[in-house]
């Protein structure tokens, strides 16, 4: 991986954010089989899970520029321990869910780490030597490593993708924005069940000056690395 190239300008909002290559990881949220796929624990909940692989293609193509250039990929699961020792009970009850996380499903028990509905989708599945971090929660860093994992790279910089848009994406830049990290957020590739939530998660991002991250798109991305 290389670290001291020259910063490249993306466009984006609120104004352009200056990638710098090698200190930048690509960080792909939770594009799982039970989020994505017919039978998991998104359309559990009576979700249209169609509206989440439209995200499927910007981050292909994301991904194999990155790898290409062998800069910097992370990939996250959410899910619990087979035990469900680390799912709160509030977590596991909230909506009144007709089958809850740990009830058996098409692809196995939902949300349940080893189960086959817990695995990255095949389009996206990661590489040798590409950290997978797993979380019980909604951020990335929350419980988990991520943050020494990024420190031990010299990282400095996020390209945030994945799903959903409102709720892990969206915590996950918030916890990195804490942390010091500088987010952009590309919006054909984060993805949502509820467009209205998509359009309000990416807005409250770039607001007030950009007081999460950054918001552009795929295309900007990969036309600054091109």
């Amino acid at each position: 991986m290389t670290a001291d190239l020259e910063p490249l300008s993306v466009p984006a909002e609120p104004y352009a954010f200056e990638l710098k290559p090698g200190r930048c990881a690509l960080l792909i949220i939770d594009m799982q089989r039970d989020f994505l796929e017919a039978g998991g624990f998104g359309e559990s909940l009576g979700n249209d899970v169609s509206r989440l692989r439209t995200v499927i293609g910007p981050i292909s193509h994301l991904l194999a520029v990155w790898r290409a250039r062998r800069f910097s990929v992370f990939h996250t699961r959410e899910g619990h321990r087979s035990d469900l020792s680390d799912l709160t009970s509030a977590k596991k009850n909230r909506g009144r869910p007709t089958r809850a996380i740990g009830d058996s499903g098409p692809m196995g028990r939902l949300l349940v780490r080893g189960e086959p509905g817990h695995a990255i989708i095949a389009e996206l599945a990661p590489r040798e030597g590409e950290p997978v971090i797993d979380k019980c929660g909604k951020g990335a860093f929350w419980a988990t490593d991520l943050h020494a994992q990024l420190q031990a790279s010299s990282i400095q910089q996020l390209i945030v993708v994945g799903v959903t848009t409102e709720v892990c994406v969206h915590t996950t830049v918030r916890e990195a924005n804490d942390r010091g990290y500088d987010c952009l957020v590309p919006s054909d590739a984060v993805g949502s069940y509820f467009p209205e939530f998509h359009a309000a998660g990416l807005a409250m991002i770039k607001a007030q000056g950009g007081i999460f991250g950054w918001v552009s798109t795929s295309r900007h991305v990969l036309e600054a690395l091109a």
